[in-house]
């Protein structure tokens, strides 16, 4: 009886075994060497930039071919060209991002309404009466950015408004999605001039509410050289396309609600080809040009921006940017 007991369980186990083995082969899931190819150069931050789950999932999705090459802002260049390279494919042109805040209202300008004492989370203050600050469109100010930074790239100032640090931020986005007020964008490193509110109130309603708060008043969209300004909503919405960064309405803002990113700005000069026809004369939004009809005009540097308005109208190619960003000059034909 026991040998015949043990015969039969090995036969059922060897009956089993074979269906697994067989099993096995049949639904195998192929492996798409790429994906492990791709996901071996992926820089593992797994922050969801990529709009994939990880960087699992955004290696599946290019392998699959469901997903561009150059999705991943923590990698940069260098990590699309070797996925291209994978891939045996172009990756594309890579634009690297970074974070920025839109609201300028700090503690010192935008005063709170009522003290809040509950948790210090930016998500729970907002969802009480849309937060203790008086705007309450305004950056909550209660660093839910900083903590979810996977990157470590954001502190808060002393004025209760996160500070980025731009050479530690890649662009993941992180905290663009985390925050409750959208007071944070994700914007091209190459841009300059970014309106800094959010606020969609305007006039003494926002006065009321913060020093430094767009009224909409509408002045940015009248200078703009590029037409970049609409006015939606009363709030002056930016084409990214169109703004050429001239910094115009930076220094014409009564409120000062725009922010300029440029380290320094050039200067106007105008070189003795000159012949004072004026055109840059009339240019100028800032009145910084003086001279006589005729004569060899002069720049004011204390009133100059380096918007290149004057430049632009010039006919002799009299004038040069000269300055922080460094010395641009346009001979006659350019």
């Amino acid at each position: 009886m026991v040998i015949r007991a043990l015969a039969v369980l090995g036969g059922a186990g060897l009956l089993i075994a074979v269906l697994l083995l067989v099993a096995s082969v049949k639904l195998a899931v192929k492996v798409d060497e790429r994906e492990a190819a791709v996901r071996a150069v992926l820089p593992g931050a797994n922050c969801g930039a990529c709009g994939f789950p990880g960087c699992d999932g955004y290696a599946a999705a290019v392998a699959s071919g469901s997903a561009e090459l150059n999705k991943c802002s923590v990698g940069g260049a260098n990590v699309a060209r070797s996925i291209g390279e994978i891939m045996g494919q172009e990756a594309g042109a890579v634009e690297p991002k970074v974070a920025v805040l839109i609201c300028r209202g700090g503690k010192d300008v935008a005063p709170a309404r009522f003290q809040y004492k509950g948790a210090a989370d930016c998500r729970a203050a907002a969802l009480l009466l849309g937060g203790p600050k008086a705007c309450v469109y305004g950056c909550v100010g209660l660093g839910h950015c900083a903590r979810i930074c996977p990157f470590g790239a954001i502190t808060m100032g002393g004025n209760n408004l996160p500070v980025i640090d731009e050479k530690k931020c890649t662009g993941c986005g992180n905290c663009v999605r985390g925050c409750p007020k959208n007071t944070l964008l994700l914007v091209r490193r190459s841009k300059l001039v970014i309106l800094a509110c959010v606020s969609h109130d305007k006039g003494r309603a926002v006065k009321d509410v913060c020093k430094v708060g767009c009224t909409a008043c509408g002045l940015c969209v009248k200078v703009c050289p590029a037409g970049a300004l609409t006015m939606v909503s009363n709030l002056p919405v930016m084409d990214f396309a169109k703004c050429i960064d001239c910094g115009i309405c930076v220094h014409k803002c009564p409120t000062r609600s725009f922010i300029d990113r440029a380290p320094g700005r050039p200067k106007a000069v105008i070189n003795p080809k000159c012949d004072g026809c004026q055109a840059c004369v009339k240019a100028c939004p800032f009145k910084a040009i003086e001279g006589e009809a005729g004569s060899q005009h002069k720049v004011a540097a204390d009133k100059c921006i380096g918007c290149g308005e004057c430049r632009k109208v010039c006919p002799a190619g009299a004038i040069d940017l000269v300055g922080a960003l460094g010395h641009s000059h346009r001979g006659p034909g350019g």
